[in-house]
């Protein structure tokens, strides 16, 4: 018989994010499981708490059950499919949905999981792999109070700051949607002006520093902008992140007739990456599709051997 833990978390996916959120629960002594198709990642996951062989083993006497995978599809799969976590989990038990969806489809798996008597936290992370470690994510969050009052042992090991934005599964969801229309436009952005400062033939670790402390800086530029000095193109966030999350904001502007110029130009940027064969390298790649779009020069240490 398995003896039910009270603040025991169970994190399914252990991507970037998931992993230092994995690591986050257990330095606060919390006890965590987790679960995850990568091998590599279920033994880090060892290194630190229960590694279990399923979602619905991993969620085995947990209240919390926090789901990090990549969209709605995956989210679905693993709390509704085979051995998935919502049957397995004890009724009372809160979900927080952490991946970027559609409010549309956040609000329909809150009502499934509510059927099965389950609490159900709308609640996108923003941050990055080193904030997720660092147990300094914002997340943007939206549920029941009741809901609230079961994650918050999670949360407030997870986040720097909590935004509790209404009592309805999708107000999370359509915040974070409006965070990514500003990401994705701000790394596009940054990719075009970095690749046109090499056209131009200035330094770009001297163009980085510069705009960095001046008005046309973003925190996008700060950090993606290194990568492109770096040449590093290892994937902290993938280009098939913003061709995925772009493509829900472009669905929710057409449901609204709403325009979104801007989105929609960084859209087509990103899926031209993808397109050149750089889907699953880091987002920065955009400036290297331009460098080949253009006969610019930058950067290469890394990805491809220069």
């Amino acid at each position: 018989m398995i003896t039910e833990a009270p603040m025991a978390v169970a994190v399914i996916g252990l991507g970037s994010m998931g992993l230092g959120m994995a690591k986050s629960i257990a330095r606060s002594k919390l006890p965590v499981s987790g679960f995850d198709l990568d091998v590599k990642a279920m033994a880090a996951l060892a290194q630190i708490g229960r590694v279990g062989v399923s979602p619905a083993d991993a969620v085995k006497g947990c209240r919390i059950a926090i789901v990090v995978v990549v969209n709605a599809a995956q989210t679905r799969s693993v709390l509704f499919g085979d051995n998935g976590a919502a049957k397995a989990i004890t009724p009372g038990s809160v979900i927080m949905s952490c991946a970027t969806m559609s409010p549309d489809d956040a609000r329909a798996l809150a009502r499934d999981a509510e059927a099965l008597g389950l609490l159900y936290l709308d609640a996108p992370i923003s941050g990055g792999a080193a904030k997720a470690a660092e147990g300094q994510l914002t997340v943007m969050a939206s549920g029941s109070a009741a809901a609230f009052a079961r994650a918050r042992p999670a949360l407030d090991v997870l986040a720097a700051k909590v935004y509790e934005l209404g009592d309805e599964a999708g107000l999370g969801a359509s915040f974070k949607m409006v965070n990514q229309l500003l990401a994705g436009v701000h790394i596009a952005a940054a990719c075009e002006a970095m690749t046109f400062a090499a056209k131009l033939g200035l330094d770009l670790s001297r163009v980085h520093e510069v705009i960095k402390a001046s008005a046309g800086n973003s925190w996008m530029f700060e950090n993606r902008g290194q990568h492109i000095v770096d040449g590093d193109y290892q994937p902290r966030s993938a280009v098939s992140i913003f061709t995925k999350d772009l493509g829900i904001v472009s669905d929710m502007a057409r449901q609204q007739k709403f325009p979104t110029q801007m989105a929609s130009t960084a859209l087509q940027l990103f899926l031209m990456t993808a397109a050149a064969g750089m889907e699953q390298d880091d987002d920065a790649s955009v400036a290297r599709m331009i460098a080949d779009l253009t006969g610019v020069s930058i950067p290469r240490r890394r990805m491809e051997g220069s």
